[in-house]
């Protein structure tokens, strides 16, 4: 970020974050079973995926509504994987410290996410 000036969707914490946060399932879905390759393994990282994809998309949009709109897409897919790491733990594919770490992430980046989407609603409702 140049003299505190946001430019990029790069230098949005929400992505930054949802960025790290996305590698750290891919890292911890490598180890999932090989049968699992085009289900639960699949989801999470399209999942986690599409966070990052939608906040630059949002990124992108001239207005606040469709900003905030792709926010908000963000933030279901975020919600779409933690029910995943939930289940990924209940059937075994992740131990307790994995899913507890994973878990955090997913709550850190969903408040970076909303804090985001409050944030441009402001932005929406001045410019009104």
């Amino acid at each position: 970020m140049n003299d505190g000036k946001i430019k990029s969707f790069t230098d949005l914490k929400a992505w930054e974050y949802g960025h790290k946060f996305a590698v750290s399932i891919y890292e911890a879905t490598k180890k999932f079973p090989k049968d699992e390759i085009y289900s639960l393994t699949s989801q999470m990282r399209r999942a986690a995926i599409s966070i990052t994809s939608n906040i630059a998309e949002g990124f992108g949009r001239q207005g606040y509504k469709e900003k905030i709109h792709f926010y908000y897409l963000a933030q279901g897919s975020l919600i779409e994987l933690k029910n995943q790491i939930l289940l990924a733990k209940d059937i075994g594919y992740l131990k307790d410290e994995d899913f507890k770490i994973l878990a955090e992430k997913a709550n850190d980046a969903h408040k970076l996410l909303q804090g985001l989407i409050t944030a441009s609603k402001k932005f929406l409702n001045h410019n009104s």
